[in-house]
C-alpha cells in the first residue's frame, strides 16, 4: 500500500518544481514509510510513498516500461497480476521487475483505453505518457483506495489524500456548503464533492485523462444487476468456489498478514476460508472495550478462532483512550465521518502492525448480499404500504411529521408515504432527521428536506436503477454513496494511519458481479439477510456465528457521552473557539448533549457526528 501525489501543468508551459512534490509526499509518510520516489518531466511531476508489500527489493516507484516511454505511480494490489503477466509477456512485452505495478503500465500499452477491465483488484495510479503527453488518473471499480485532485488555476493536482493537495498555497481551505448540508443528512459526504470546495473525489470505477491542455472524467465500470432463475445448490457451489479463489489471490504478500475478526459472519467467513486455505494457523485480530461488557465481541471472536484454530489477538481500549485520539482521528480522515467506529479500527491496526502489515476484513459483505436490517424494513414498508388506502399512507407520514424528533417511530410514519426514492438515504441517512429545522440557524438557507446536492447525488443513482427491483436500487445507493464514501474512506485512512495495509475480499469484482446476478430472495429470504452466503458459509462455522443478528462494529459511546465525553463534548461543541455554532444553535446543541446525558434518549450519533465536525473546523483551519 502506498500514497501518490502528482501535479500537471494543463497549458504545459509551467515546470513542477520538486520542493512542491517534496511538501505533498511528507504529508503521506504513514501511507509509505519504507521508500520514497519523485518523478519531473517538464509540466507534469509525480509523487511516491512506498509500503513494501510485494517484490519488496524491486518495486520502488515511480517506475517505468520497458523503453522508458511510461511512468507510473500506484497505490494498491492487482491480485490477477500472475495470470495478466503471462498474457502481456507472450503478447512481447518485457519486464523489468516481479512488481504488478508494471502490469498496469504494459496492460495500458496493450489494451489502450479498455485497459482498467483487465484490472482485477484495488487500485489508484496516475499514468504519464510522455510520449502522447497524456496523463492518465484512475481508481478502482468499488473505490476501495482515494484519490482527490483539484484545478488550481492552469494545474491539476492530485494525490491519494487531501492534506497533500492542502500543501498547495493556492487551494484555499473553504467549506462546501452543499458538501456540508450533505454531512448534516449523512455523517460523511456522497459522490464527487468533499468538505474543501474545490476539492474532488475521483468517483470509483471512473479514469479521468488530462491531454491537450483538457482534463475529461469517463466511466469504466458501473454495478449492473442482472438476477436469472437458478438453482440454489448450484449458485451455492458456484458461490462457495469463488469465494475460495478471491481468498487466495488476496493472500498475495511478501509479508506478514492477518484478519480483523469481529465475531461477525461477514469476518468469521474469511477466516473460515482462510483456515481452509493455509498451513499455518491464521492470525486474528480483535478489539473490544474496558468495563464495557454488553458491546464487546469477544465471546463471539473467540468462539471463531477455537473453531478456526487462529493465532488470537485482543486489545482492550478505555473511553480515554477514544477521546485522547479523537483530533488525530479528523487529521487522517481528512475531512469528518461521524462513525465512531474509526477509532478502534485504527487502534487494532496499530496493534497488529507488529505481528501483520497485511490485514483482510468481512466489509462489503453487507452491501452486496443484503445484510442491512434497514432493507428488510424498507421492503416490509413497501409491500405494507402498497395494501393500504393512499389517504392512510399520507396520514402517517403527516403523523409523523407532526410528532416530530428523531425517534423510529416518526421516523418511520414520514417515509411511509413516500416512495422509495425519496424514502431511502441509504444506511445512515436518518442523521439529525427531524431536528434539521431546529437544529440549523435559518439565515444558513437550509430547510428540512432541502438537501440540494444530497438529493440531486441520490436522485442520480435511482435514476439508473429506476427498473431494478427495491432490494436492488437500495443495493445499488449504498455501493454508490455510504459504502465508498463511509465504511472504505473509513477503512483505509485508519489503517494506513497505522502502515497497515487492508483488503477486502468481499469488493473483490468478481464477487460483487456475482451477487448481482443472484435473484433477490437469494439475498433476503422472508427475515433472513444474506441467505446464499449464510447457506454456504454454516458448514464452516459455529451455527451460533452464521445466524446472529447484525451489529456491525459496537463503541459504547452512547455510554462515553454520560461520562467523560460529555465534558469534552461540551467543552469543544459550545466553547469560545467553537465553529459549528456559525451553522447551528448554540442552545439547541446544549440541549442536544443535556438531554442524551440525562437518559432516556440516544443522540450519541449525533453528537458524535457534529464533535468531528468541531474538531475537522479546527483542525484544519476551515474557513466559511
Amino acid at each position: 500500500m502506498c500514497g501518490i501525489a502528482g501535479i500537471v501543468h494543463l497549458n504545459r508551459a509551467g515546470t513542477v518544481r520538486q520542493e512542491q512534490l517534496h511538501a505533498m509526499a511528507n504529508t503521506l509518510v504513514h501511507r509509505g514509510p519504507d521508500d520514497e520516489g519523485f518523478f519531473i518531466d517538464g509540466p507534469v511531476g509525480l509523487a511516491h510513498r512506498r509500503l513494501s508489500i510485494i517484490d519488496v527489493s524491486q518495486g520502488h516507484q515511480p517506475m517505468f516500461n520497458e523503453d522508458d516511454r511510461l511512468a507510473i505511480v500506484f497505490n494498491g494490489e492487482i491480485y490477477n497480476h500472475a495470470q495478466l503477466r503471462s498474457r502481456l509477456e507472450v503478447a512481447g512485452h518485457r519486464y523489468r521487475t516481479h512488481s504488478d505495478t508494471e502490469s498496469i503500465l504494459h496492460a495500458y500499452e496493450e489494451f489502450g483505453d479498455e485497459f482498467e477491465s483487465q484490472l482485477t483488484g484495488m487500485f489508484a495510479f496516475a499514468i504519464w505518457d510522455r510520449v502522447r503527453k497524456r496523463l492518465v488518473l484512475s481508481r478502482d471499480r468499488l473505490g476501495i483506495k482515494p484519490l482527490y485532485y483539484a484545478i488550481v488555476g492552469n494545474q491539476l493536482v492530485f494525490a491519494s489524500e487531501i492534506k497533500a493537495l492542502l500543501t498547495i498555497e493556492e487551494i484555499e481551505r473553504q467549506v462546501d456548503y452543499d458538501a456540508l448540508d450533505a454531512y448534516l443528512s449523512l455523517r460523511y459526504v456522497p459522490g464527487e464533492k468533499t468538505l474543501f470546495r474545490g476539492i474532488f473525489k475521483l468517483l470509483p470505477g471512473h479514469t479521468l485523462v488530462v491531454e491537450e491542455g483538457m482534463w475529461t472524467v469517463r466511466q469504466y465500470w458501473d454495478l449492473t444487476f442482472h438476477p436469472e432463475p437458478r438453482d440454489e445448490s448450484q449458485l451455492k457451489a458456484e458461490l462457495e468456489k469463488l469465494l475460495f479463489e478471491v481468498c487466495q489471490d488476496h493472500l498475495m504478500s511478501e509479508v506478514p498478514y492477518g484478519v480483523f475478526l469481529s465475531g461477525g459472519i461477514d469476518s468469521s467467513t474469511v477466516v473460515a476460508v482462510l483456515h481452509r486455505i493455509l498451513k499455518d494457523p491464521v492470525r486474528t485480530f480483535t478489539v473490544g472495550y474496558e468495563q464495557a461488557a454488553d458491546v464487546n465481541e469477544f465471546d463471539y471472536a473467540g468462539l471463531v478462532s477455537r473453531a478456526t484454530g487462529s493465532e488470537h489477538h485482543e486489545l482492550r481500549l478505555s473511553a480515554q483512550d477514544f477521546a485522547e485520539w479523537i483530533p488525530q482521528l479528523v487529521w487522517h480522515l481528512d475531512e469528518p465521518v461521524g462513525d465512531a467506529a474509526c477509532i478502534p479500527l485504527y487502534f487494532l491496526a496499530r496493534y497488529a502492525k507488529p505481528r501483520a502489515t497485511v490485514l483482510e476484513s468481512g466489509e462489503g459483505a453487507d452491501e452486496i448480499f443484503g445484510g442491512y436490517s434497514i432493507y428488510h424494513k424498507m421492503l416490509t414498508m413497501a409491500r405494507t404500504r402498497a395494501l393500504m388506502p393512499a389517504s392512510v399512507s399520507t396520514l402517517l407520514s403527516r403523523l409523523g411529521e407532526t410528532v416530530g424528533g428523531g425517534g423510529k417511530l416518526s421516523r418511520y410514519c414520514r417515509l411511509f408515504g413516500k416512495p422509495l426514492s425519496q424514502a431511502y438515504r441509504g444506511v445512515s441517512g436518518h442523521f439529525l432527521e427531524g431536528m434539521r429545522h431546529t437544529l440549523i440557524r435559518p439565515e444558513w438557507g437550509v430547510s428540512e428536506g432541502g438537501y440540494n446536492y444530497l438529493s440531486h447525488t441520490l436522485s442520480s443513482c435511482f435514476a439508473r436503477v429506476r427498473n431494478c427491483d427495491p432490494l436492488n436500487q437500495m443495493l445499488y445507493i449504498d455501493s454508490k454513496t455510504w459504502l465508498p464514501d463511509d465504511l472504505l474512506i473509513k477503512a483505509d485512512k485508519m489503517t494506513m494511519a497505522a502502515s497497515v495495509e487492508l483488503r477486502v475480499p468481499f469488493l473483490d469484482h468478481r464477487l460483487v458481479e456475482f451477487a448481482a446476478g443472484l435473484p433477490t430472495d437469494y439475498k433476503i429470504k422472508g427475515r433472513i439477510t444474506k441467505y446464499l452466503l449464510k447457506q454456504v458459509v454454516e458448514p464452516y462455522l459455529p451455527r451460533e456465528i452464521v445466524h446472529r443478528p447484525k451489529r456491525g462494529f459496537p463503541v459504547p459511546v452512547a455510554d462515553w457521552f454520560r461520562g467523560g465525553l460529555y465534558d469534552v463534548a461540551h467543552d469543544v461543541l459550545l466553547g469560545r473557539n467553537s465553529r459549528i455554532v456559525d451553522y447551528l444553535h448554540r442552545a439547541e446543541i446544549a440541549a442536544l448533549l443535556q438531554r442524551h446525558k440525562a437518559g432516556g434518549v440516544d443522540f450519541s450519533n449525533e453528537l458524535w457526528g457534529l464533535l468531528v465536525l468541531e474538531y475537522w473546523f479546527q483542525r484544519f483551519g476551515v474557513r466559511t
